[in-house]
């Protein structure tokens, strides 16, 4: 226990903290439970220098900015006619500057020379490329490499930074592979207990489902050293914690679902996403919220509504990411007349109020990993705590979260690689009677107060830093 007798937990995740609900939902509830709570984030601005602190929900958050000093360096290796343009234009202006300027030419004859070998390699790695018809591996820096880099001058120094910056802790949270690289190294500096939370299969997720086999070996390898520190895993569905059982040393499990708090819609509900996007009242809403990125059916939605019966339905996405301009493009395109919007991603505590506006929640995400097969959406656990129904992909665990409920279906399925497929499961929900409709949007609502709600997942958690901390105690004393 650390000096005030008050345990204390540091958590880290390499984000700024402010969207992520898992992260703000297990820091406030371990404040609640009687733990001082510091979250270490990553700044989002890029020019940021110092760390940058704020309070939010009684938690201390303290973002700090990725910095390395060998990023710069391989920059120039990844793009050398940077160094080109830089060392001529050195060059141009001390030989026209006069004496005062000669003094930099022999700098900037080295930065051409050097430049000269940069790209000289860059074109012979390209061409046994291309001689071996490896097409993926055209690009320079290759992908693989690159994101290697990433991996280390970033990620791991982000993540070096992260555990010096925390305060002395009785338990190092660390979310995601960065986050739990930054918990072990602020138990390595000061002692503690060190728990891994994923929130999804790491290597399967995102850039690195597509790394080349030795990258993601590599980092693979990393993962389970660090694992092997860790007191306990925790995750977000029994289907991922059984798959990491099988790649990682786990020692305990504990599933905690990404659920919201209980929330009762006001009996007159507000009509935010209906205003945000002008649609006309007598029109459906089809919603997507959450991240804009690569194989989450984004297209294939769109593609959704102008299949025959959704001529009068609406598509709203609302959220944040990489692919906001695709989506902007998906809007602005004349063949669905007007009827996609997107907006903005709303604060966690907000999102219910504008997510109940909508008829039925759309989650067509695309079975493009194994991280997607296993996943258990967020968005449809924020869909069920709103009483919106959903028309999801038909994936194992979320099949059975949606078809199988106790008290009936709460929502459709549909192969979402198939706009046809997915237009149909809306129109399921859409073409009943309302009576029936409503009944529907009730036994959501029923559902998520019953059963899939922070309340009854967060006590595993609280239960579980209880036990390892009362253990740990008993260890010292003995």
């Amino acid at each position: 226990m650390t000096a005030s007798d008050v345990p204390s937990v540091a958590m880290f995740v390499f984000n700024d903290a402010i969207l992520d609900s898992r992260v703000r939902r297990e820091a406030a509830t371990l404040v609640a439970a009687g733990y001082r709570v510091t979250v270490v984030g990553m700044a989002s601005e890029a020019d940021l220098q110092a760390a940058e602190t704020e309070s939010l929900d009684g938690v201390q958050i303290i973002r700090l900015p990725v910095r390395s000093r060998w990023l710069p360096a391989w920059r120039l290796v990844a793009q050398p006619w940077a160094l080109r343009r830089r060392s001529v234009g050195a060059l141009r202006r001390g030989v026209t500057g006069g004496p005062s300027q000669w003094a930099t030419i022999p700098s900037a004859v080295a930065g051409l020379g050097s430049a000269f070998a940069l790209s000289t390699a860059r074109g012979i790695a390209l061409a046994i490329a291309s001689a071996r018809r490896r097409d993926r591996d055209l690009a320079w820096p290759p992908a693989g490499l690159n994101r290697l880099v990433y991996w280390r001058l970033m990620v791991l120094g982000w993540a070096r930074d992260a555990g010096r910056a925390a305060p002395i802790a009785d338990v190092y949270h660390g979310h995601d592979l960065p986050g739990l690289a930054a918990a072990v190294a602020a138990a390595d500096r000061s002692g503690g207990l060190v728990l891994y939370d994923s929130h999804e299969i790491f290597l399967e997720s995102g850039a690195y489902a597509d790394l080349p086999g030795l990258v993601k070996h590599l980092i693979a390898r990393q993962e389970r050293g660090l694992a092997r520190r860790a007191a306990a895993l925790v995750t977000v569905n029994p289907a991922i914690g059984a798959e990491l059982q099988r790649r990682l040393p786990v020692k305990r499990l504990v599933v905690v679902h990404n659920c919201p708090p209980r929330w009762t819609p006001p009996e007159r509900p507000r009509r935010l996403l209906r205003t945000a996007a002008k649609i006309p009242p007598d029109a459906s809403i089809l919603l997507y919220h959450g991240v804009f990125t690569n194989h989450r059916g984004l297209e294939q939605l769109a593609e959704a509504s102008l299949e025959p019966g959704l001529e009068r339905s609406h598509v709203v996405y609302l959220g944040y990411g990489a692919s906001r301009p695709e989506v902007d493009a998906l809007v602005a395109d004349p063949r669905f007349g007007g009827r996609l919007h997107v907006l903005d991603a709303v604060d966690p505590s907000v999102l219910l109020d504008w997510v109940a506006g909508a008829d039925v929640g759309v989650i067509p995400g695309q079975p493009s990993t194994l991280n997607h097969w296993l996943s258990s959406p967020n968005k449809l656990f924020e869909a069920l705590a709103a009483g919106v129904p959903v028309a999801i992909m038909d994936f194992p665990y979320v099949h059975q979260l949606v078809l199988d409920d106790p008290a009936g279906p709460l929502g459709t399925v549909c192969d979402p690689a198939d706009p046809a497929s997915i237009a149909r499961a809306v129109r399921e929900i859409l073409e009943r009677p309302e009576k029936a409709r409503l009944a529907l949007r009730a036994r959501c609502l029923a559902a998520a107060h019953d059963r899939w709600n922070w309340e009854t997942e967060s006590a595993r958690l609280v239960t579980l830093y209880a036990e390892l901390l009362e253990r740990a105690s008993t260890t010292i004393k003995g």
